[in-house]
């Protein structure tokens, strides 16, 4: 909240400097045309004192000095004034009804993707000007409608500041009165300094400008490509102690020779760290190729440097030896301590093996134990994306167009007649207004006093027109909705606020509608149940009384209107003339999406010109809010493909050698009367038993890892056999038909030329 800004400087002599980011959407106004200004920046002091922003042009002491003063990124200065020199240029910003002209004082370079920071323009503004007509911003503490970025003096301990923070709060945030009862903002937030680069992964994600993320999501990913880089390892030892027998000669003929068997390992050592190598070139290339693909899909500015800060030529130096000692050492090891005596004596086969291959068996399982992991981890991933997707919202989402915007104050006088005229269009069957839509940022948490209890409910609180719950198709369950005819139906009050209407409101009370949760909330086993029920909603200044008396006219099914990943809301909606933010609009069924957004939209820059027409199709924004699930499981897949793909290449390698090693074997069972079927089925049993085996291993640990995260979802899939069963199948047939045919073809050998030399 901006209000804390003045004690945290007060009480803490340790903050150097400091200022208040406040986030909006104001409109811009340029030779008549207006246009959307996202990710502008209102500040209420000298940024550059507090960030040190990369400023390419003007003065960093004197860009943002006074009100009225603008800085903007290169982009934003090409785009609106055909340079990247626009200082002295004048723009009018229009936010709250309150139009201004500010001036260019600075060039700012445009912040990387990778930045938490989200700006398009800084814009230093008249604070008390702006919040004249809601003064509760710059005194109330539950205001909370910005950041506030503090610089330290050198040394201080930010340790023992946050130690303080509870006192601070205390002596800081006064007391409410609210239905009698004391109620403190400070009750319900908790205030830490948090360290810029700690944003993105640390305990400022949740208020940050752009979305963060975890060290648990990272952490997967790394794991998973650290097992895909152990099972090409795996192979590596799998085949180079499958094809020791074949280089024992060698090693005898070099201990002949009077090689020792440090040499020798060294050699085996250097020949796996010489193929790592070679594998590390090409992996380089392939990213140099695929990088500007994989950055345009995460979105992301992805650089790979060599040098410099961030370079990564030495852990790729490091990768290399780490990838060839690791699967080197163990071959190494095994070569070299063959006997010259036994390898070279006389009618030893240079393709006899030593051991009883167990571990060739053992790291195969932990292979497809990996490969079957990521199989029923994308599976799960990739379900729960489609349901998120198209679980029932509680809402009609086919055929509902979403328009933001409704809130400027440009549309003073006009808003009943966009809503009049948007209805005329043909194709148009209802719209409504509401504070409330699908993945708006806005959050309006109050309390609900039942009779006879002292705690309140926590409840959300939205208003809504007549029309909204129709446009919307969700449904009534009990009573009735909002009408237009019923004086205590209407909440509407004026703004700014009026304090003998205020009271006026808070004597009279109100009627409003719940939804499902918020009835249950309260205690009704049933929608009928609450009915004509009394409650008090804490939606006025304690000044004015502080709570309402409601009636409960009806109950409406609870809708899903952010991300499936956040907690379903109890709300409570009222019924206001205007205070709404978002229009939305149900167009026929069978008519033309496109053709009613722009007739829409024609309508809109007609009546007004002044404010950007801002609409969405709600699948659309239904299909951006889960972007990052859909990324996830495309991800998933992606390793998971890979993790298949490099098994079932060890595995082929290993069935090759294996049959070849078994030729005889299969030539005395053949001259037996094995049949051609029988051989088959006795070597893909060979390499089925180790996939069986890796079921057992990959399903208890996939599950713990997907049931922790579906657990971080409000509604999710029921985890349930199907992804295990059909990944084990799944690897099993992949595993079949890697080696299958294969051993279809040495089983079909004649046995003639397998026991000719015996």
């Amino acid at each position: 909240p901006y209000v804390a800004q003045e004690p945290l400087r007060k009480d803490f002599p340790q903050i150097e400097a400091s200022v208040h980011l406040l986030s909006t959407r104001p409109v811009a106004l340029k030779d008549g045309v207006a246009t959307d200004v996202p990710d502008f920046k209102f500040a209420d002091g000298p940024v550059f004192d507090t960030l040190d922003l990369p400023l390419l042009r003007g003065d960093p002491k004197t860009a943002l000095s006074k009100p009225g003063d603008l800085v903007i990124t290169e982009s934003e200065a090409v785009r609106r004034f055909g340079t990247d020199n626009p200082v002295g240029e004048v723009l009018t910003i229009v936010t709250r009804g309150i139009s201004a002209d500010y001036r260019v004082t600075g060039v700012l370079r445009d912040l990387p993707r990778n930045s938490h920071l989200k700006i398009s323009m800084i814009g230093r503004y008249d604070i008390q000007r702006y919040w004249a007509e809601q003064p509760q911003f710059l005194k109330e503490y539950g205001w909370q409608s910005g950041w506030i970025y503090v610089r330290l003096r050198p040394g201080a301990d930010v340790d023992a500041i946050n130690a303080q923070f509870p006192a601070w709060e205390k002596r800081n945030i006064p007391d409410q009165i609210i239905n009698g009862r004391r109620s403190n903002a400070g009750d319900s937030i908790d205030f830490a300094l948090v360290n810029v680069r700690d944003v993105h992964l640390g305990r400022a994600q949740v208020g940050a400008m752009t979305p963060g993320n975890d060290y648990r999501s990272i952490t997967t990913f790394a794991v998973v490509a650290l097992l895909i880089l152990g099972m090409a390892c795996v192979n590596f030892v799998n085949l180079a102690t499958a094809r020791a027998s074949q280089r024992a000669r060698e090693v005898a003929l070099r201990k002949v020779l009077g090689a020792n068997r440090r040499q020798l390992v060294v050699q085996f050592v250097g020949e796996s760290i010489l193929i790592a190598a070679v594998a590390m070139l090409l992996a380089l290339a392939f990213v140099e190729l695929l990088l500007p693909a994989v950055s345009a899909f995460l979105k992301a500015d992805l650089t790979l440097r060599y040098f410099g800060d961030g370079g990564l030529l030495l852990p790729i130096l490091g990768l290399v030896l780490a990838v060839g000692v690791a699967g080197g050492l163990y071959p190494a090891f095994y070569l070299s301590r063959f006997q010259p005596a036994r390898v070279l004596k006389a009618n030893k086969s240079s393709a006899d093996a030593e051991g009883s291959g167990r571990l060739r068996s053992a790291l195969v399982v932990v292979q497809f134990a990996v490969s079957i992991g990521l199989i029923i981890c994308t599976t799960v991933v990739y379900t729960q994306t489609l349901y998120a997707r198209n679980s029932d919202p509680g809402y009609r989402r086919d055929g509902l167009i979403q328009i933001d915007g409704l809130s400027r104050r440009q549309l003073d006088g006009v808003r009943d007649t966009l809503v009049r005229e948007i209805e005329q269009i043909p194709d148009v069957a209802a719209v409504g207004r509401t504070q409330i839509g699908i993945n708006t940022t806005n959050n309006r948490s109050t309390g609900v006093y039942l009779p006879g209890q002292d705690e309140p409910v926590t409840s959300d609180v939205y208003s809504v027109d007549t029309t909204f719950f129709d446009t919307m198709g969700i449904r009534l369950l009990a009573g009735r909705l909002f009408d237009i005819s019923r004086p205590l139906d209407d909440s509407s009050r004026p703004f700014p606020e009026d304090p003998a209407a205020e009271r006026a409101f808070v004597a009279r009370g109100a009627n409003v509608v719940v939804n499902r949760l918020a009835a249950e909330r309260m205690g009704f086993r049933t929608p009928a149940e609450a009915i004509g029920k009394q409650v008090r909603v804490s939606i006025v200044d304690p000044e004015y009384g502080g709570v309402v008396p409601a009636t409960i006219i009806g109950v409406v099914e609870s809708s899903r209107f952010r991300s499936i990943r956040d907690p379903l809301e109890p709300i409570t909606f009222l019924y206001e003339r205007d205070s709404h933010e978002v229009m939305v609009v149900r167009y026929k069924t069978g008519a033309d999406p496109a053709a009613v957004m722009r007739s829409i939209e024609g309508v809109w820059t007609r009546l007004a010109p002044d404010v950007p027409f801002n609409g969405q199709y709600a699948d659309d924004i239904v299909r951006d809010l889960y972007q990052a699930e859909a990324a996830r499981a495309t991800t998933f897949a992606a390793f998971a493909l890979l993790a298949v793909v490099v098994g079932c290449l060890g595995l082929f390698g290993l069935a090759a050698f294996t049959a070849e090693r078994r030729t005889k074997e299969i030539g005395i069972r053949k001259v037996l009367g094995a049949s051609t079927g029988r051989i088959v089925q006795l070597l893909v049993w060979q390499f089925s038993r180790p996939v069986l085996i890796a079921n057992l291993i990959a399903w208890p640990v996939a599950w713990w890892v997907m049931r922790d995260w579906l657990n971080g979802f409000d509604a999710r899939i029921a985890l349930g056999p199907a992804p295990f069963i059909g990944a084990g199948a799944l690897a099993m047939a992949i595993a079949v038909g890697t080696i299958a045919a294969h051993s279809y073809r040495v089983a079909r050998t004649n046995p003639i030329h397998a026991l000719r030399y015996e």
